[in-house]
């Protein structure tokens, strides 16, 4: 019983918490209904038991990708006029897009149902081993069938930092050094003196 209301519970939320990061009109509180969206679907990946899901979602997803998203929204100066125009002119290629995606959906939907797919149907082959959580049992899977593939996404990964890092990375002409011989060199009359003028006298040069 308590599952059941648990579920119901994620799951309303997940919904409402989605339809309102799509309908908010703040960018921030949009961002906030997303990390709220995210924290939502990861309980409800504890519930089915993939609680290795649910903490990337919460680490990666919440932690990182949405915290940054908030960051960036915050710190951009946004014109929500051109946002509107931008969207008002884009509006029939989006809505051509997403009739599109529409009669994808009742395509495949309808091929289900008439039986022209073949889903797969789980016979136990790829089931967690008893004793070994979820999470070792990923950990193994990653580290043994898949260990290249992992590595190899984890290069790719690291050369796109470094590729982010060059390409944001800028050598101001004008910047100068310091100079500590010049520094040391310098003269006590060429130093700022700090004076206190009588009121109504002002500096003199």
């Amino acid at each position: 019983m308590i599952q059941l209301v648990a579920f119901y519970l994620f799951a309303s939320l997940v919904i409402a918490s989605g339809a309102i990061t799509i309908l908010a009109r703040n960018p921030v509180h949009s961002v906030l209904w997303l990390i709220l969206a995210f924290f939502n679907a990861a309980g409800l990946m504890v519930l089915i038991g993939a609680e290795f899901i649910a903490m990337l979602l919460v680490i990666v997803y919440v932690g990182a990708v949405a915290v940054l998203f908030l960051f960036v929204v915050m710190m951009l100066d946004i014109d929500f006029s051109e946002m509107r125009a931008g969207f008002i002119k884009n509006a029939p290629l989006g809505l051509m897009i997403a009739a599109v995606l529409l009669c994808e959906l009742v395509l495949g939907v309808g091929a289900l149902h008439t039986g022209a797919l073949q889903l797969g149907v789980a016979n136990g082959a790829s089931a967690t081993p008893e004793g070994l959580s979820n999470t070792a049992a990923i950990g193994a899977l990653l580290y043994t069938r898949y260990l290249f593939l992992f590595e190899a996404a984890g290069i790719i990964l690291l050369v796109a930092m470094i590729g982010a890092i060059v390409l944001t990375h800028r050598q101001r002409g004008d910047t100068r050094g310091q100079n500590v011989s010049h520094q040391i060199a310098r003269r006590p009359e060429d130093a700022t003196v700090n004076v206190k003028p009588a009121v109504g006298q002002g500096v003199t040069l």
